[in-house]
């Protein structure tokens, strides 16, 4: 957790929460195939010979290369072992990440279209553990992609002392990022890479009503597919917020298994 020390800097404690570890060490293997210590196609080492490399035990091992099967990242095959997948597959929407960052295959900007302090309204308080009296952040954003709206997002944040809970910095960096063309979950993600993120969305499929629609100067009887997320941070909520993806939007990769 960050603090302000007397000088006006930013100084590190200790509340700031952290990750699981077996997210860490699915991270490490990654990493290492990533630099090509473990090269597409290759065999992984056996589990004892990999637990000692990576200095872990055996069961936190086994959990993180569980998770990289799932995400096809390795193959696992009678006889042959684990096996470093030839094209790692995309990661898709089942990993929390901004939409900019999701729709980032060709030239992706995101566009700020408002940056507001307002009352939650009731649909917020629905999602956000905030009350009706207090003042939260606003931002709704266009992401552009080759130069075409793609998904108009929609967040609210939980009131300043709810953020500041998590850390003290946190009301004072979302106030500093307002006019960065980032999405608010961009900005939260940024500030840490081990911050324990989570999130649940909702699929639904509707049209874009009048006022969308003049953001994407599109029909209001355009459909559009509309995602709810709530994230969290240690099963606290922090952000609520909207996508909102016309027809004809890039494709989300969404991978699953059994």
């Amino acid at each position: 957790m960050s603090d302000i020390n007397p000088a006006g800097g930013a100084i590190v404690g200790a509340r700031r929460p952290q990750r699981r570890p077996v997210v860490d060490l699915y991270e490490r293997i990654a990493e290492a195939i990533r630099r090509g210590t473990y090269p597409p196609g290759s065999t992984l080492p056996s589990e004892p010979d990999l637990a000692a490399d990576l200095g872990v035990s055996r069961p936190a091992l086994r959990e993180a290369l569980i998770l990289l099967q799932v995400d096809g990242v390795i193959t696992v095959r009678r006889g042959v072992g684990r096996t470093v997948s030839d094209r790692p597959a995309r990661r898709g929407f089942e990993r929390l990440r901004p939409m900019e960052t999701l729709l980032g295959a060709g030239d992706t900007k995101v566009r700020p279209l408002v940056r507001d302090i307002e009352q939650p309204t009731d649909l917020v308080m629905q999602h956000l553990p905030v009350p009706a009296s207090c003042e939260i952040w606003f931002w709704e954003s266009v992401v552009v992609v080759d130069g075409v709206p793609a998904c108009l997002v929609e967040e609210w944040s939980v009131h300043d002392e709810a953020l500041a809970a998590v850390d003290p910095a946190l009301p004072g960096i979302l106030a500093a990022a307002e006019n960065q063309p980032s999405t608010m979950l961009h900005v939260l993600s940024s500030i840490d890479p081990h911050l324990p993120l989570s999130a649940a969305s909702t699929v639904n499929a509707t049209v874009l009503g009048r006022r969308r629609g003049e953001v994407f100067d599109r029909s209001p009887d355009t459909p559009v597919v509309l995602v709810t997320q709530v994230v969290s941070i240690e099963h606290t909520p922090l952000i609520a917020a909207k996508y909102v993806l016309p027809s004809g939007a890039p494709g989300l990769p969404v991978r699953q298994s059994r």
